[in-house]
């Protein structure tokens, strides 16, 4: 026997409203910005690491696809571990000249050094 009302990750179980439907919320995802065009920043980060330096590139638009590959060049260039993780790609170490210098060949003019 099915369900009428399923329940959905926002909490509702049932409803009394024969017509009542869930509303699936159409997420748009971001077109990826060419290289040029994408402001990104780099800075070191140790704060809740246990003292370990971290790189952390930040401002990356575009999927969760892209992101993960550009994550993926990223530390494959270093030579480190990482994750991508909440739209930042974090990088093992203090890494900031080699990513920039990456950019600087991939096309990524607008990236900042902090």
């Amino acid at each position: 026997m099915s369900k009428k009302n399923k329940p959905d990750n926002k909490g509702f179980v049932y409803s009394t409203d024969p017509n009542f439907r869930f509303e699936e919320e159409e997420q748009e995802q971001a077109t990826t910005l060419p290289p040029a065009q994408q402001l990104l920043k780099v800075r070191l980060d140790t704060k809740n690491r246990g003292g370990k330096a971290v790189t952390l590139v930040q401002g990356f638009v575009g999927t969760d696809e892209d992101l993960e590959e550009f994550g993926k060049k990223l530390k494959n260039f270093c030579g480190t571990g990482g994750a991508v993780k909440d739209g930042e790609a974090i990088i093992q170490g203090d890494q900031r000249d080699k990513i920039m210098q990456w950019m600087q060949k991939n096309g990524y003019t607008k990236a900042k050094k902090i």
